[in-house]
Parts: structure tokens; C-alpha cells; sequence
């Protein structure tokens, strides 16, 4: 028996020639021409195919490129938008602890004002008694002045304090030793008449009469040093002009300057928000 193959093309031959036998030659020729064309065809067909499945694995190539941009650009961008919404949230955070250092300021600086107004309230009902030429109580940029007249302090060209003029120092006193907040400033005034005798000139004079007045607070009535300062400004502050008789009178003062502790506002202001508030 004959292999299989074989076989198989010795039938395909004997279908050949039965064919040929049987089908005219011209056929035969249309038939060869369509299967040429179509083959034709089919390498085209196939060609096409090839050239399609090279597109389509470019555009796959693509669309997984631009959908890796378009990963990366929707991670970046949410990246992007946390970073401004917790930069946001902080300025937002700033913004309220500045708001409320601000209202903490303000509420400071208020409270310093009604002190300062309520320090002047007490000096006056204290100094009650005494007439307006020879004291005055006045406040300026926060601060109590007490201005007293060299007519009730001292005799012309002195620094002894006259017994009127301890007893003014003595209802001030009063006030300084239970308003422990408080800080004194003594200033001596004199006019520009150059000064005759004790003192070299209205320099000495003015400190002198301060420092006088100085040790009665501090050592006749207790009023602690440490808050306590003493300074001369001679003639060169003058409140009234010096060419007549009572524009010199009003010159030849000394000036109590009585000044609430800032050290709340200060702390505040500073960045430390942690100060007790004012008990006064």
C-alpha cells in the first residue's frame, strides 16, 4: 500500500487532468486568471492587514502614552490643588491668629486708656484741694501729668519741698502705693532767667529739685524706687514763652508723669500672648 501523501497527490494530479479533460481550455485560462487575482487580492487584502494592525498598535502605543500623561497630569494636578487648599488653610489659620492678636491688641490698648482715664480720676479727687495755679492734671499720649507750680513746691532758687508742697506729694502718695502699676517720672522746669548762688546753673537747678522730690515719695512715703525715675530739663521745655512775668511763673514747674506698665502690650506685641490680664 502507498504512503498516504502520496496518495493524496496522485488524486490531486488525476483531479488535475480529469478536470483538464473535462473543462475547456479557455476556461481553464479565466479560472487560472481569477485565482491569480484573487491570490493578488489576498496578498493585498493581507498587506492591508498588516499595515492596519501596525497602526493600530501605534495608536495603542499612543493611547497608552496619553493615558499615562493624562495620569500623571491628573496626580500632579490633585498634588497641586492639596498643596493650595493646605496653603490656603494655613493662610486662612494666619490670618485668624493675627485677627485675634489684633483684637487682643486692641482690647489692651483700651484697657490701658480707661487705667490711664481712671489714674487721672483718682489724682484729681486726691489733689482735690488745691487750686488750679498751683497744680494742674492733664493726660497726654497715655500718660497722667501732674504739673506742679514752683509756688507750691518751693521757695524761688530752692530745692526744699515747702510743707504745702509735701502735703500734695503726700495725697499723690496715696494713690501711687495702692496702683502698684504705675510707673513715676519727676521732671524739673525752670524758666531762662540764668539762676543765682547754690547752683551752677538752671541745669542743676531742675535736677535737684526732681531728686528732691524723689526721695519724699520714696523715703517719706514709701513709694517704691524701683518704679521711680528723676530727670532735669532746665528751660528748654517751656510751656509758655519766657519774654513776661507769667509765661516764666508757668515755666518753673515740676512734672509728675505717671505712666501705666506696658508690659502686657509689650509681651503682646513681642509674641507672647500669655500675660495676665490687668487686674486694675
Amino acid at each position: 500500500m502507498l504512503p498516504k501523501p502520496i496518495s493524496l497527490a496522485l488524486l490531486s494530479i488525476a483531479a488535475v487532468l480529469f478536470v483538464s479533460s473535462c473543462v475547456p481550455k479557455k476556461q481553464l485560462l479565466s479560472a487560472q486568471d481569477n485565482i491569480s487575482r484573487l491570490q493578488a487580492d489576498s496578498t493585498r487584502l493581507a498587506t492591508q492587514v498588516s499595515t492596519l494592525q501596525g497602526s493600530l498598535s501605534k495608536l495603542e502605543g499612543t493611547r497608552s502614552s496619553l493615558q499615562e500623561q493624562l495620569e500623571s497630569t491628573r496626580t500632579e494636578a490633585t498634588s497641586r490643588l492639596e498643596d493650595a487648599s493646605t496653603r490656603l488653610n494655613m493662610s486662612q489659620k494666619q490670618i485668624a491668629e493675627q485677627q485675634r492678636r489684633l483684637e487682643q491688641l486692641q482690647a489692651l490698648i483700651d484697657q490701658q486708656k480707661k487705667n490711664t482715664q481712671e489714674l487721672r480720676s483718682k489724682i484729681n479727687n486726691a489733689l482735690v484741694g488745691f487750686n488750679s495755679n498751683e497744680l494742674t492734671v492733664s493726660t497726654k499720649n497715655g500718660k497722667v501729668y501732674v504739673s506742679l507750680q514752683e509756688n507750691l513746691l518751693f521757695p524761688s532758687g530752692s530745692a526744699v519741698v515747702n510743707p504745702k508742697g509735701k502735703q500734695a506729694l503726700s495725697k499723690l502718695a496715696e494713690v501711687l502705693n495702692v496702683n502698684n502699676d504705675i510707673n513715676v517720672e519727676i521732671e524739673g522746669h525752670t524758666d531762662s532767667i540764668p539762676i543765682k548762688g547754690r547752683y551752677a546753673d538752671n541745669w542743676d537747678l531742675s535736677v535737684a529739685r526732681s531728686t528732691a522730690i524723689v526721695r519724699i515719695l520714696t523715703e517719706a512715703y514709701k513709694v517704691d524706687p524701683t518704679r521711680v525715675t528723676a530727670s532735669g530739663r532746665s528751660q528748654f521745655e517751656a510751656v509758655e514763652a519766657n519774654s513776661t512775668a507769667e509765661g516764666r511763673a508757668k515755666n518753673r514747674r515740676t512734672e509728675i508723669i505717671l505712666e501705666p506698665k506696658l508690659d502686657q502690650l509689650m509681651q503682646l506685641i513681642q509674641g507672647d500672648d500669655t500675660a495676665p490680664t490687668s487686674s486694675q
